[in-house]
């Protein structure tokens, strides 16, 4: 589970990071990377809209978004909000596919330390 210090929580900061943040698409998932001015811990945010299936579903892709989150904590600069925004196809998708499709665009976005 991410602590705290490493989630997004208030409404204002996913705005942010959604609105002036760059992004990064996939087949499954966006990712949107915004970096603050301070050295902050790196913060994570997840959106799973009703899109991709009922509530069941949606919590399992979500404990997945944020177990790649967590993986990420190390590997992404201090001072940066990432938001996952998981795609439909996201709860059909294997683990090692969506992991691996995320990894790919947080590197390319340029995050990775």
């Amino acid at each position: 589970m991410l602590a705290k210090a490493n989630r997004l929580v208030r409404a204002n900061d996913y705005r942010n990071a959604v609105r002036r943040g760059s992004h990064f698409s996939a087949a499954n998932s966006v990712v949107y990377i915004a970096l603050r001015d301070d050295s902050s811990p790196v913060r994570f945010g997840f959106i799973v809209a009703k899109t991709v299936g009922g509530a069941v579903i949606r919590n399992r892709v979500r404990r997945r978004l944020k177990a790649i989150g967590y993986e990420l904590i190390t590997r992404v600069d201090p001072g940066t909000d990432v938001v996952i925004r998981a795609l439909p196809g996201a709860a059909e998708t294997s683990w090692a596919v969506l992991r691996n499709e995320i990894l790919g665009q947080v590197t390319r976005g340029g995050a990775r330390k």
